[in-house]
């Protein structure tokens, strides 16, 4: 008997709805300083988007992260996840609601503009290694947004001038970055084998690769600024913000770039 049930685009709505709600309460819970019931909401929110996925994956009969919009789907989910964690290890109250807010924004993208995709993979991406290289790429999209979240949040208050813990905040920043960079070389090194496998070569300086390689080159000199200029905190969060959106081109940005039409492999399609 099937536990999961057979889900498609036209029953997203049923799901990306109730999680929003939930993201809603969470938030204000966090806000009001309702740490359980946040959390509680916020762990709702996870499981109701995850049964989405997971009925997706059953009725495809492959991973649902072929697509862009599946994709979102993904980064949705693991926006959340990051922000419990950020919120379970240093208890800052506004990391929910801004969480939400991103998984919010990519939910009524793919509400919008859900994507047309039916069974087939084509025959390079039925590898075993196809669903933990993307997922490795995802977690860290989604630790290295938090991790940009973050410092963002420094940033703002400190032109406000609001009194904060700046190294207490940088030091959560260079956590979430150092785990979302380990989650990114996982990702390439997955990547790199699956690739020798399937067209016997590591590296081929693919649009996409070379993106990939720009942007964990951008995060090592932020990692590396934060080591010897500890106390620059201004030109760590430019760093971080450039970093953050050179792995926007390096996600979903190639598909724009004339250098991939036609003969990239990693555009979404």
């Amino acid at each position: 008997m099937d536990i999961l049930p057979f889900l498609d685009w036209n029953h997203f709505a049923f799901f990306a709805i109730p999680t929003m709600l939930l993201l809603v309460a969470s938030a204000v819970s966090s806000m009001y300083m309702r740490r359980t019931w946040a959390l509680v909401a916020a762990v709702l929110a996870v499981l109701v988007l995850a049964l989405f996925i997971g009925g997706m994956w059953h009725s495809l009969e492959r991973p649902p992260l072929r697509t862009m919009g599946e994709t979102r789907l993904w980064y949705s989910l693991f926006l959340i996840v990051a922000g419990i964690i950020v919120y379970m290890r240093w208890g800052y109250k506004w990391i929910l609601p801004f969480s939400a807010v991103l998984s919010t924004v990519f939910m009524i993208i793919n509400l919008a503009k859900p994507d047309i995709h039916n069974k087939t993979l084509m025959p390079a991406l039925e590898s075993p290694y196809f669903v933990p290289h993307v997922i490795s790429y995802i977690v860290a999209y989604s630790l290295l947004g938090a991790a940009l979240l973050v410092g963002c949040y420094l940033l703002i208050n400190k032109r406000r001038g609001v009194p904060m813990k700046e190294d207490l905040l940088m030091h959560t920043s260079d956590n979430l970055v150092y785990s979302g960079v380990a989650f990114l070389m996982i990702g390439l090194l997955l990547g790199a084998i699956w690739a020798k496998q399937a067209w016997g070569t590591y590296w081929e300086w693919d649009p996409k690769e070379t993106w990939a390689a720009i942007t964990m080159i951008s995060y090592l000199l932020y990692m590396h600024h934060r080591l010897y200029r500890p106390r620059a905190f201004a030109v760590s969060i430019v760093l971080l913000v450039m970093s953050f959106l050179f792995l926007q081109i390096c996600w979903y940005g190639v598909n724009y770039l004339p250098s991939a039409q036609g003969s990239s492999i990693h555009t979404y399609s």
